[in-house]
């Protein structure tokens, strides 16, 4: 092995170490979790809420499918949270279910640009009779 290769590897490992030093300590984001139990274990929705959320978007745009499991409307109506005086959070909130994980990792949300942050009042009871 060069010494090229040699500097190479200290440099990445140096890098790495720097990387896991930073990282642990950065504090994670506080969750706002939901009434009752998702609709996929949390590792899942973690790794996989955004392919549930396009396949549910091209199933009721493209198809005419419309369910309510992994609709985004299902997602705001159960994790939608009130401040102290009552009012929900808005998704420009860092407190915003949506928001806390997805400033955490840098990722900006459209969806609200077009669809509500906030469940109407009748939502909730309306999801659970069609669930």
């Amino acid at each position: 092995m060069n010494i090229l290769h040699l500097l190479k590897a200290f440099l990445i490992t140096g890098v790495m170490l720097m990387a896991t030093a930073v990282s642990a300590e950065v504090p994670l984001p506080e969750i706002q979790t939901g009434e009752g139990n998702c609709v996929e274990p949390t590792d899942i929705m973690r790794k996989d809420h955004m392919n549930f959320i396009y396949h549910q978007r091209d199933e009721t745009m493209y198809q005419g499918i419309r369910t309510s499991k992994y609709s985004l409307k299902q997602c705001v109506s159960c994790h939608a949270i009130k401040d102290d005086q009552g009012e929900y959070v808005r998704a420009n909130d860092p407190k915003y279910f949506c928001t806390s994980c997805h400033e955490y990792v840098a990722v900006k949300i459209d969806c609200f640009e077009c669809h509500a942050d906030t469940p109407r009042s009748t939502d909730k009871h309306e999801l659970r009779v069609n669930e």
